[in-house]
């Protein structure tokens, strides 16, 4: 599934500030790459009447791959729970990083689901907090 956002037309709370890279040599800007984020959320209702529903998902980001305004992004796929007699499988990528202070960022994922049993849901998240528990700093 290829979803292409345009991350400049989010909501106004929203704020990408990319995270500031040091001078490093290639192989520590590599290792702060070592990455991932874990997420969690549910999609937007879909159908109508006794069909109306939505799902769960969770599920943890693939590594850091640079994006071209100098930050980074994420591969999002998981798959959402069961409804009746289907789930949707979500792929994507993340926006850029968002700093949110000590060193530590998010990223916000906004995109739609596959279609199945003749429907899809559209879904947005901002991850978790990469490695919550360390004092390591990731650029």
């Amino acid at each position: 599934m290829n979803n292409r956002n345009h991350w400049d037309n989010l909501p106004y709370w929203v704020r990408f500030t990319p995270t500031v890279r040091s001078e490093n040599t290639d192989n520590d800007c590599h290792e702060n790459h070592r990455h991932v984020h874990e997420f969690e959320g549910s999609t937007q209702l879909a159908e109508e009447n006794d069909e109306r529903h939505n799902h769960r998902f969770a599920g943890v980001s693939g590594e850091a791959v640079p994006a071209s305004n100098g930050s980074h992004k994420h591969r999002i796929f998981t798959r959402t729970d069961f409804f009746e007699d289907h789930f949707h499988d979500i792929e994507t990528f993340t926006g850029p990083a968002i700093d949110v202070g000590n060193g530590k960022h998010v990223h916000f994922v906004k995109g739609r689901t596959t279609v199945n049993d003749g429907h899809s849901h559209n879904f947005q998240f901002a991850t978790l907090i990469e490695s919550p528990l360390t004092g390591r700093h990731h650029h």
